[in-house]
């Protein structure tokens, strides 16, 4: 008895490895194929601007990034006490103007390197609904809570996200033509939207990638994961969803994460991911008694755990895992 349709997959033919350089942008959804890149440490960057839920703020960031712009006090706000940027996410925000610049300048000059030098990079769109500010007259990526009444909600076409994706793949292919793209649609439902404009919002993104993936100037190097439809369709039960009845829950990412890594992780590193993961759980380990005799073993054992795939990976870092 078959309970479940399937998302057809296939191999990918330039998968990730330990020597790929991996660039992940765009939604929350990203933020949580990135985690788990990052747990099994493959060399990734993550949303160095925060999260971005639409086309045209990815569109922005890469093109600043790539031409090295400078953010000056003319690109910044104070609202709240807090100093606020609308082409950034919150948490890049600061009671000090200064040290807001610094995280903006540092943002753009990490997410230039890895748009150079980056073997994949993964773009995650979100919501095709943008705020435009009435006084500043500029498309906004985050409104940080300023006032409703000052901005212009609108719904992008097709046309507008298709423009946009050309423009950011451009700029990418303008300072590494090699890059291989891989778009995806978030998951995560926006029912702050309501439901209706929520899936207006899915459909107009789907639209607009699937006219121009595959065309130029993306052409082979510009591939779709259907995330979206995974979720949707194979996850289609509310048991798979947070709290929040919103945002997939920790089943719903691990199983969309086991259908990325069967398309895009290579199998030739799946021993050594499975030895990060030992480590990974070795250093999550929690003992009754941390002077024990068992206990010193453990972690003599684990210490060469770590030598040996360090060896083999010198770039690994397990310092700052959850340990």
């Amino acid at each position: 008895m078959k309970l479940q349709t399937q998302i057809p997959l296939s191999k990918a033919n330039n998968p990730i490895d330990y020597s790929s350089k991996i660039l992940m942008l765009g939604s929350c959804f990203s933020q949580n194929m990135g985690d788990k890149l990052a747990y099994f440490k493959f060399p990734v960057l993550q949303n160095p601007f925060g999260i971005l839920f639409h086309p045209l703020a990815i569109e922005n960031l890469v093109k600043k990034a790539v031409d090295k712009y400078q953010y000056t006090e003319r690109d910044i706000f104070q609202f709240q006490g807090r100093w606020q940027c609308f082409e950034a996410h919150s948490e890049l925000s600061s009671s000090n103007k200064e040290v807001l610049l610094e995280r903006l300048n540092s943002a753009v000059l990490e997410t230039n390197k890895y748009v150079s030098e980056a073997s994949h990079i993964a773009i995650t769109l979100g919501t095709a609904w943008v705020y435009r500010h009435l006084e500043k007259n500029i498309l906004v990526a985050n409104c940080h809570k300023v006032p409703q009444r000052e901005f212009q909600k609108t719904l992008l076409k097709e046309n507008e996200i298709v423009t946009s994706i050309t423009a950011t793949v451009n700029s990418i292919k303008a300072v590494n033509p090699e890059a291989q793209i891989i778009f995806s649609i978030s998951p995560v439902r926006h029912l702050k939207d309501g439901f209706i404009k929520n899936q207006r919002s899915k459909s107009v993104l789907i639209s607009a990638i699937h006219a121009t993936v595959g065309v130029p100037p993306l052409g082979a190097r510009g591939l779709y994961f259907p995330s979206y439809e995974i979720m949707m369709d194979e996850l289609r039960d509310y048991r798979f969803y947070k709290e929040d009845m919103v945002h997939p829950n920790v089943l719903a990412i691990d199983y969309i994460w086991e259908k990325f890594r069967s398309v895009w992780i290579s199998e030739e590193v799946g021993e050594a991911m499975a030895k990060v993961e030992e480590i990974q759980k070795g250093l999550a380990h929690r003992p009754f008694d941390e002077k024990s005799e068992a206990h010193q073993k453990f972690l003599k054992s684990l210490d060469q755990k770590i030598a040996y795939i360090k060896q083999r990976y010198p770039f690994m870092n397990f310092e700052n895992s959850s340990s």
